[in-house]
């Protein structure tokens, strides 16, 4: 499938996206974070929210600080260090309260305020979209603009990484997606995505054919984990396999809880 680039960000720099929306991409930039998480100024008539504060990093939450002005909620689509690291240090320098799924899957952290499935906060739904991590949330408007972070991003595909990841979750996540007509994705790294639901369509396709791919290779012979990276992902950067063998973990246990694959002493097989 395609996915979509953009040049290197400016850095500390707060940029438009959409009327209303900027967006500062913090300063981690990596093999599974592109240039850097996305954390987004959105307009309100309280101030402004910030969506994803991002990762620990005192240079940038100066720049949120700096570029937002009054801060009047902070909203989490997810506890993966790359984007709540910063929330403390955040809710310190403004005295804003934070929003997030009422289920962390974080101990060491709990929203000021809990959200569940389809709960509203400042014209915002919640879509509990749990796959890439337990707790994830996106955020959609009424309009059609959803903040999707990292279940859905445009630059790549999500890794799934049991037991925090859940293929069987993701693969409906995306559908719950799909039944919808939303018109434009922020991700929570990479670019904006426009005509969303093609793309939503790819990636199941995608997680299907490597489904498929896994299944005929447990046909022959039993495998192990490994093997099946060796196999599935001969030519993918070495420095993505570890990515790439959860997602397999991932795939391996949705099959085996649809009765499709089996886990033996010799290795995995089709049931």
């Amino acid at each position: 499938m395609a996915f979509l680039t953009e040049p290197q960000p400016a850095r500390g720099v707060a940029t438009e996206i959409l009327p209303g929306i900027r967006r500062i991409v913090a300063v981690n930039p990596g093999v599974m974070t592109y240039h850097g998480t996305n954390t987004y100024l959105i307009d309100d008539p309280d101030g402004t929210i910030v969506l994803d504060p991002g990762p620990d990093d005192a240079a940038h939450v100066a720049s949120i600080v700096a570029q937002a002005g009054r801060v009047s909620r902070i909203l989490l689509s997810h506890t993966h260090h790359d984007h709540f690291g910063a929330v403390a240090a955040l809710k310190h320098a403004t005295g804003a309260q934070s929003w997030g799924f009422a289920r962390t899957t974080d101990p060491a952290f709990t929203p000021d305020h809990r959200l569940d499935h389809e709960d509203s906060v400042a014209g915002w739904q919640a879509l509990h979209t749990p796959g890439h991590a337990a707790d994830h949330l996106c955020f959609a408007r009424a309009d059609g603009v959803v903040f999707t972070a990292d279940h859905v991003m445009s630059w790549s595909s999500s890794v799934v990484s049991p037991p925090n990841g859940d293929m069987v979750a993701y693969f409906s996540s995306l559908n719950l997606l799909l039944a919808r007509d939303d018109r434009v994705y922020l991700p929570g790294h990479g670019p904006m995505l426009e005509t969303p639901r093609p793309f939503v369509r790819d990636l199941l396709a995608h997680r299907m054919k490597r489904e498929a791919a896994i299944l005929a290779a447990l046909d022959s012979r039993p495998a192990s984990t490994t093997g099946l990276v060796e196999a599935l992902y001969s030519k993918i950067d070495p420095t993505l396999k570890r990515a790439a063998e959860r997602n397999v973990i991932a795939h391996l246990q949705k099959l085996s809880r649809e009765g499709r694959a089996v886990e033996r002493a010799e290795g995995w097989l089709a049931a």
